[in-house]
């Protein structure tokens, strides 16, 4: 799974199904370091930078997409938007649905790490965070984010890519963490240890069943939240 050239992977995407993942760009709370979550913050300028960064690189490798599918939330929406715009495709159809949402951080959401810390203890944040399976009080662990994503993805999404139509996913950390997992084949412990930048598009090549035949990782400079949001 190496990246390629520009015109390999433009190529490549003309023949195969093509999936791309990317992570909205920077939220107001991502800036200030709390959890997210389902709550609504919007890009920081930071953000909208990085959004128009994705829609270039995306451009400039040649990738034409025929559907896009994105959350709930408006960090995640509005990130899309910009890469669509910049890419003059914003005639592409957009599915909004909520099963796309980040992880629900519940009692967590809202506070940083020093405020959980405090309220809840270090070793206790830790386990929630570095847990595949342990929710928060009032909220979703990975496993659980999980069972709603992929679902989705198999109903909604994958029997487009199928149908050869390239799509793109706008969408969170942990969404995203959730459904690289079942396309990579990760365990619960490998997809937690897997760092997501903000919007740095990963481009996937499918086969018939959606194994995965090759990943392109479009990487920048900025680096990833620890999934916060």
């Amino acid at each position: 799974m190496t990246m390629q050239n520009h015109q390999t992977l433009s190529d490549t995407a003309t023949r195969t199904r093509t999936l791309v993942l990317v992570r909205h760009g920077q939220s107001e709370w991502n800036r200030l370091n709390l959890f997210t979550g389902w709550r609504d913050p919007d890009l920081t300028e930071k953000g909208l930078i990085e959004a128009r960064w994705a829609g270039r690189v995306l451009r400039d490798h040649g990738l034409q997409f025929d559907q896009a599918f994105t959350s709930k939330l408006r960090r995640a929406q509005n990130t899309l938007d910009i890469i669509l715009d910049v890419m003059g495709q914003k005639g592409v159809p957009i599915t909004r649905d909520e099963a796309l949402n980040e992880r629900d951080y519940g009692q967590l959401s809202g506070l940083n790490k020093d405020e959980a810390k405090h309220r809840f203890g270090e070793e206790q944040v830790l386990r929630w965070r570095r847990s595949f399976d342990i929710p928060p009080p009032g909220g979703e662990s990975l496993k659980d984010t999980a069972a709603r994503v992929l679902p989705y993805y198999k109903a909604k999404i994958w029997p487009v890519v199928n149908a050869g139509q390239s799509v793109i996913v706008a969408a969170h950390g942990n969404s995203l963490r959730a459904l690289i997992m079942d396309l990579e084949g990760l365990t619960g412990e490998q997809i937690i240890a897997r760092e997501l930048a903000t919007a740095a598009p990963i481009v996937y090549q499918l086969d018939e069943k959606g194994a995965v035949l090759d990943r392109a990782d479009l990487v920048t400079a900025q680096g990833g939240d620890d999934g916060m949001g």
